[in-house]
């Protein structure tokens, strides 16, 4: 079978390397467009961020692009940061400034109010319009420090439901069986594989 080619909407080379692994074989992830400058992800939901980086790969490649957008919605805070996620600290902050900024958030929350989770909204967009889109939800708690040295953004603090008790940083390619993000691409591939590219929504 000959893989489905996608660019890739993503600069961000921990992403880039979780979806390209659980995607697998089926695809073939193409870097991201050298011309794309950065895309303002201005959006007021994780599909429309989404939408707007797959548009703007896709239009620059002339070719189908894959992009992403996650949110992490803590309950005590009212669901943020939500799509502001990558932002919560500023908008030039690193993850380690968000994650301090969560933390900062929760403090005097009891472990049993601290309840979270995070959604990731994938999506394909073809140069004919035509989309397909998947959602991958993962429910958890936020941890009291940060533990782990693996994953990126907020998995040194986010502890599944599913899990053992370990974060997500601790976890290392377990993560992806029981993480948002390979549910939604994982939920994608089987749109995406189930008929001639291009069907589906």
């Amino acid at each position: 079978m000959v893989p489905i080619r996608l660019v890739a909407a993503t600069a961000n080379p921990h992403k880039l390397a979780e979806i390209a692994q659980v995607l697998g074989e089926a695809f073939e992830l193409l870097p991201r467009p050298a011309g794309l400058g950065e895309v303002v992800e201005d959006g007021e939901t994780l599909l429309d961020n989404a939408r707007l980086k797959a548009v703007a790969a896709c239009t620059t490649s002339g070719a189908a692009a894959v992009a992403d957008d996650t949110g992490l919605e803590v309950d005590a805070l009212g669901g943020a940061p939500g799509v502001h996620s990558a932002r919560f600290a500023g908008e030039h902050a690193t993850y380690t400034d968000n994650v301090e900024r969560l933390l900062s958030a929760l403090v005097g929350i009891d472990p049993g109010h601290r309840t979270a989770r995070f959604r990731t909204v994938a999506l394909v967009r073809h140069p004919d319009g035509s989309e397909v889109s998947a959602t991958g939800t993962v429910e958890g708690r936020i941890a009291e420090h940060a533990r782990g040295e693996g994953g990126f953004g907020y998995d040194p603090v986010f502890i599944p439901v599913e899990g053992d008790g370990r974060t997500f940083a601790e976890m290392g390619d377990e993560k992806h069986a029981l993480s948002h993000r390979g549910r939604a691409f994982r939920s994608l591939e089987l749109k995406l594989t189930r008929g001639p590219v291009g069907e589906g929504a």
